[in-house]
């Protein structure tokens, strides 16, 4: 509350009217959202942003809606907060749907303040951070309601690949609402607080005669492992709030703009010595290949993007030298490594949008080839996996690959080949690259040897693992790759850090094109 009053009334009505727009719905309903577990959204907004640096647009703009009683309820703000302020000194901007304001419900005029605070940013060259709290369309309005969605939605294709956009889902986004959030670079869901589904548990109820609860249905467990929706998934909303400061870090403000450079400690001459036993002896064997990522990184800070999502394939963000890499990855701990539908889907959006932002990538390879099984097959694994295909193939963006293993099959010549364009391909020596497992192989091109050597069950199998072991020395090593000119150089392990920042830097002027043309057809 205001202590001082102006004698100018027409200062007095300026603070009467910021008064009003910073009281939200009213103590009664900021109340009720706190008791909900909930901040408000100016809250939110404070929260975020570098103390003292935001600046409020339209902050007096209110509905225009005479139906249904709505001309004697007009609240400053309409339900929505927008505005721009700094993140570590950097300018974004931020629109926070106002829950205690008409449910956070959007309308034309929400529609407009957060089509108009999208605008700017794609004019200046600004991140979009959308902190999303809202009820749905706002029913009174009608056909203006699902208008302004509509218009919301045109913003964010227009921004993508302009600048980074970020939803933070921080209450319900159901219906038609959750397609803007969808298309945005990045979400993040808060766990009990979350939810997001087109049809709710009750029209589920109706026409499938399915129970669900909302949270089974839409909240963050579910889109953070089943579909892949939520790419981060926070305890707290404060700790979501920081996780986008993080991830804002590692972005530039825009598409042709660098991220910021974060000198560290870490010196980029550093040797490894544990990357030399990380890979097991038992070409089998699994292992965690985040171990990998952290001891090559700076700090060995690994910021990972859909953690819990096809997690037999891992991405994120990581510092080179200071500067921002793109980490994309086989997990041999999970399903040995090998690549799924969801994990295509997952690295090819990542790698997208750091193509998009000239973010360059680093890819480590552990793949023992494309998972089999009759539901991949149904489920679209063709149609997946070529998304991977096209986007390491379309990207321009510097790329070193390292291969630490397996690299097998069609899945070698999909994770970032020398084939589709990767610009430094380094090997290790524990690295098999063939056409298929020594195994497979020797089971087909050897076949009459081994039929050969009797008909004792005991001699066939000494004979065949006497074959593998000499078809794994001859064929499947990373020698025979470099002999081609497919790898361009083997590499112990220890050096892998000081190898791949050389590389990238050899790559930082890079300048490629492609084909002209309007833009691809990817097979979506």
């Amino acid at each position: 509350m205001r202590k001082n009053v102006d004698p100018d009334p027409r200062r007095a009505l300026l603070d009467a009217l910021d008064e009003r727009a910073e009281a939200g719905g009213g103590e009664e309903r900021i109340a009720r959202q706190h008791e909900s577990g909930k901040l408000t959204a100016r809250e939110r907004i404070a929260r975020f942003l570098d103390a003292g640096s935001f600046v409020e647009l339209d902050k007096f703009k209110t509905h225009r809606c005479a139906d249904f009683g709505m001309e004697r309820q007009k609240i400053p703000g309409d339900g929505v907060v927008t505005g721009y302020g700094l993140v570590d000194g950097r300018q974004v901007f931020v629109y926070a749907q106002d829950f205690t304001v008409f449910g956070g419900s959007v309308a034309g005029a929400c529609a407009e303040k957060i089509c108009k605070v999208m605008d700017l940013a794609v004019e200046v060259g600004c991140p979009i951070i959308g902190l999303d709290d809202s009820g749905g369309a706002r029913i009174q309005e009608g056909l203006v309601s699902l208008a302004g969605y509509a218009d919301i939605f045109l913003r964010n294709t227009l921004a993508s690949g302009a600048v980074p956009q970020i939803s933070v889902i921080l209450g319900p986004c159901a219906g038609g609402a959750v397609y803007g959030p969808a298309i945005t670079d990045f979400l993040f869901m808060v766990k009990d607080l979350s939810t997001m589904f087109v049809a709710g548990p009750e029209v589920i109820r109706a026409a499938e005669h399915q129970e669900v609860t909302r949270e089974e249905l839409g909240g963050a467990p579910a889109h953070s492992t089943k579909s892949g929706v939520a790419h981060f998934v926070a305890d707290t909303e404060e700790a979501a709030l920081r996780g986008v400061r993080e991830l804002l870090g590692y972005l530039p403000l825009h598409q042709g703009a660098e991220p910021p450079v974060v000198a560290g400690g870490d010196d980029p001459a550093r040797r490894d010595e544990a990357l030399r036993t990380v890979v097991p002896e038992d070409p089998g064997a699994a292992y965690d290949v985040r171990e990998v990522v952290r001891a090559v990184v700076d700090d060995r800070r690994f910021l990972e993007v859909h953690r819990d999502f096809a997690p037999n394939l891992v991405a994120g963000f990581a510092r080179m030298a200071g500067r921002t890499v793109g980490v994309v990855a086989n997990q041999p701990a999970v399903l040995g490594g090998a690549l799924d539908g969801d994990a295509a889907v997952k690295g090819a959006r990542f790698v997208r949008f750091c193509d998009a932002f000239g973010i360059p990538l680093l890819t480590f390879v552990d793949v023992p080839g494309f998972r089999p099984g009759v539901e991949e097959e149904w489920g679209g694994l063709i149609r997946h996996g070529a998304k991977l295909v096209y986007a390491f193939a379309e990207a321009t963006v510097p790329k070193v690959t390292v291969i630490t293993r397996k690299a097998l099959g069609g899945a070698y010549a999909v994770m970032a080949s020398k084939h589709v364009r990767a610009d430094v391909n380094l090997a290790w020596p524990t690295a098999e690259i063939a056409v298929m497992a020594p195994e497979g192989a020797v089971n087909i091109v050897f076949r009459k040897e081994i039929q050969a050597a009797g008909p004792d069950p005991a001699a066939q199998a000494a004979a065949r693992q006497r074959l593998v072991a000499e078809y794994r020395e001859a064929w499947a090593t990373p020698y025979k790759a470099a002999e081609l000119g497919y790898v361009d150089e083997v590499i112990r392990p220890e050096d892998t850090r000081p190898r791949v920042i050389r590389s990238l830097e050899m790559l930082r002027g890079k300048r490629q094109e492609s084909p002209r043309k309007k833009h691809g057809n990817m097979p979506l």
